[in-house]
């Protein structure tokens, strides 16, 4: 079974998620710091962390931004900080969810098994390849040109689904809720700074912009002649 590493400094939500992930099958790691995270998670290398973000020693945006850099686990932040900049903050860091305390065990448990799902490649799919960007879901490259571009899995996420769709208006409710999978409140700045962030690397090396903004709408993968 998949291996999930709970971080929080609260004995009793550690003890209550530990519980809960047993039951539903998973092995279960426990930290409560970022350093001890972090420690584990090199040496044990688990499928999912959830992440509590005020800690001691090491902070949970922290934690997410050295795992990314590293390791690229899925990380789901799990804390009582619940404005959208709070968000975007979390995500930015490297999560690839976020869930506001109090939560119900039943949606953890619902991202959990989505992120373990979207980590492990369909051995059947073929390359996305639009102009001369490219992705390879068994290896999860990408690239522009010959150039390699390291995506966080937001990133990849948002770029994939472009890519399966070149050409169309794709609104940004749309993209919410394929990449994201919960709401917003309705307000899509969360995806615009990730278009932002995606957009950023693409065109590093100088090339033509491939996502462009439809007013009102959303985005479409196209290039401009």
């Amino acid at each position: 079974m998949p291996t999930v590493l709970i971080v929080d400094d609260n004995q009793k939500m550690i003890d209550m998620l530990r519980r809960t992930l047993v039951y539903e099958g998973y092995d279960v790691l426990t930290a409560f710091d970022g350093q001890q995270a972090l420690t584990l998670a090199q040496a044990h290398r688990p499928d999912v962390i959830v992440l509590d973000w005020l800690m001691p020693r090491v902070d949970g945006l922290e934690v997410a931004k050295r795992v990314r850099k590293a390791d690229g686990i899925p990380i789901i932040m799990l804390t009582a900080r619940d404005t959208l900049e709070d968000k975007i903050m979390g995500l930015d860091s490297g999560a690839d969810d976020y869930l506001v305390k109090p939560f119900e065990p039943g949606e953890l448990l619902a991202r959990i098994r989505a992120l373990l799902r979207r980590s492990v490649p369909n051995e059947g799919e073929t390359p996305l390849v639009f102009d001369d960007l490219s992705i390879d879901p068994l290896t999860r490259d990408v690239r522009r040109g010959g150039r390699l571009i390291p995506l966080s899995p937001k990133e990849y996420d948002l770029l994939t689904c472009f890519l399966r769709q070149p050409r169309r208006v794709i609104s940004r409710e749309k993209l919410l809720e394929d990449v994201w999978s919960y709401d917003f409140g309705g307000d899509a700045n969360v995806l615009e700074v990730t278009v932002g962030h995606l957009r950023a690397k693409l065109e590093a090396g100088g090339e033509p912009r491939l996502i462009q903004t439809v007013r009102g709408v959303g985005y479409m993968l196209r290039l401009n002649e």
